[in-house]
C-alpha cells in the first residue's frame, strides 16, 4: 500500500485507530492557530502508545528552531514539516527527514522547489487565509510539468472518494491525509478513516518512509 500519512491527531484513540488501519505516521500540528493543535506534552503522551514502527512528524509554521528542536526532543519526532514561510537555509538545520510544504496555486508554485534541499515536497492547496487544512484539492493536472526529482507527497483536500483518482492521475510517493477524514477540525471520523484504507489497501508500495 502506498504510505499514508494521517495528520492532525489530537488524541490517542484516533491515533491509534489509523495505525491499526495501515497508518505509515502521524502527523501533530504545532501551530498554535490551528483548529487541530496540539501541545508537546499531549503528543508526547500520545507518542508513548504508538509502535517505533509508525513515523511522527512534527508539522510547524513559522516557528523557531529552539520550539521545533524542543518538540523533536519530547515527543520524540522521526520527522519535521515546515508549512510555514521557512527558507531554504532554516529547512536545512535539523538533522531529522524535512518536508517542505508548499501551498500550489498555479504552475508557478513549483518554481521554488529547486531552491530547497529537502528529504520531500508536501504540496497542499493555497489559501490566503490558512497554512494548510483547507478541505479543498487543488489541480494535479499541475503536476505534469513537475520540474524537481524530489519525492512528491500529495495533501490538499483528499478524502475516501477522490484518494483513488488523485493516486493515479499524480503518483505521489506518499499521501497527507487531513480533514477529509473528520467529523470536526481534529476528531477523525473512523468511518471514513476504514473506508480510506479500503480504498487504498490494494496500490502497490513505493518504499517511501517518513522517518
Amino acid at each position: 500500500m502506498i504510505p499514508v500519512k494521517i495528520c492532525g491527531i489530537t488524541n490517542l484513540t484516533d491515533a491509534l485507530f489509523v495505525v491499526e488501519q495501515g497508518a505509515s505516521a502521524i502527523g501533530f500540528i504545532f501551530y498554535k492557530k490551528s483548529p487541530r493543535a496540539i501541545t508537546i506534552q499531549k503528543a508526547k503522551s500520545i507518542s508513548e502508545y504508538i509502535p517505533d514502527s509508525i513515523s511522527k512528524v512534527g508539522v510547524f509554521v513559522n516557528q523557531s528552531k529552539y520550539f521545533i528542536d524542543q518538540a523533536i526532543l519530547d515527543v520524540p519526532l522521526t520527522a519535521v514539516q515546515l508549512h510555514g514561510d521557512e527558507s531554504p537555509e532554516f529547512c536545512r538545520q535539523f538533522d531529522l527527514p524535512v518536508f517542505k510544504a508548499v501551498r500550489i496555486q498555479d504552475h508557478t508554485s513549483l518554481s521554488v522547489l529547486d531552491d530547497f534541499n529537502v528529504d520531500g515536497f508536501l504540496l497542499d492547496t493555497f489559501s490566503d487565509g490558512q497554512y494548510g487544512g483547507t478541505g479543498k484539492p487543488f489541480d494535479w493536472s499541475i503536476l505534469k510539468d513537475n520540474p524537481s526529482s524530489i519525492p512528491i507527497i500529495l495533501s490538499g483536500g483528499l478524502n475516501p472518494d477522490n484518494i483513488m483518482v488523485a493516486v493515479r492521475e499524480v503518483s505521489p510517493i506518499a499521501v497527507d491525509v487531513n480533514s477529509g477524514v473528520e467529523s470536526s477540525p481534529g476528531q477523525k471520523d473512523h468511518a471514513k478513516i476504514t473506508d480510506l484504507f479500503n480504498q487504498l489497501k490494494n496500490t502497490e508500495t513505493t518504499e517511501f518512509h517518513f522517518g
